[in-house]
């Protein structure tokens, strides 16, 4: 089967919970207010692509390419990332709710979230290098195995990272955000 080539194209306004997303290669193209919830975006490859007030709760994303793709104000809810292709695999997160996702094992060097919903995410051997977390609620997020390495959590809240099981050198962190460092110990930090 030929998947089509679609570029620098503007989709407004469209459900594709009710006809489906063209599998295909869309590069430069914007989707606005467009609806992908509980869709099957499978082996669909994205690159240089922007998603402004589009919802994608509980989409399947497996083998899905996204490249240099940026998402703006989106709801994200429990999608699995670590199923998507991971080849060249970049992402720009602002303004987004992604409560529940997986990120799991993936290389997300030089991410950037932007006051984003990340709770009950799962970053468990994720290599987040160099990334930036502003103004992000990571309420229930899990960190494992992480490489934290000169990661920016100075702006973010709720988040309970544990230094001795996650490569935290040279990462950024607030004074009000020390005692997310310090939860397994079960101490008073007023």
């Amino acid at each position: 089967m030929n998947k089509e080539y679609f570029e620098e194209e503007n989709i407004k306004n469209q459900d594709f919970t009710k006809h489906y997303l063209s599998k295909g290669e869309y590069e430069n193209c914007i989707f606005n207010n467009c609806l992908f919830s509980n869709s099957d975006l499978c082996d669909i490859n994205f690159t240089e692509c922007t998603f402004e007030d589009c919802d994608f709760s509980n989409s399947k994303i497996n083998n899905t390419s996204f490249k240099d793709v940026k998402f703006v104000n989106c709801k994200l809810l429990g999608l699995h990332f670590d199923e998507c292709n991971p080849f060249l695999l970049s992402f720009y997160f602002q303004s987004c709710i992604l409560n529940f996702s997986s990120f799991y094992k993936l290389n997300l060097k030089n991410t950037n979230f932007k006051e984003c919903k990340l709770e009950e995410v799962d970053f468990v051997e994720s290599n987040l290098k160099n990334s930036v977390f502003c103004e992000c609620d990571l309420n229930g997020a899990k960190f494992e195995n992480a490489d934290l390495e000169s990661t920016d959590f100075r702006t973010s809240f709720n988040y309970s990272i544990d230094p001795e099981i996650n490569r935290v050198s040279k990462a950024k962190f607030s004074l009000h955000g020390l005692p997310g460092l310090l939860d397994k110990y079960n101490i008073v930090i007023e």
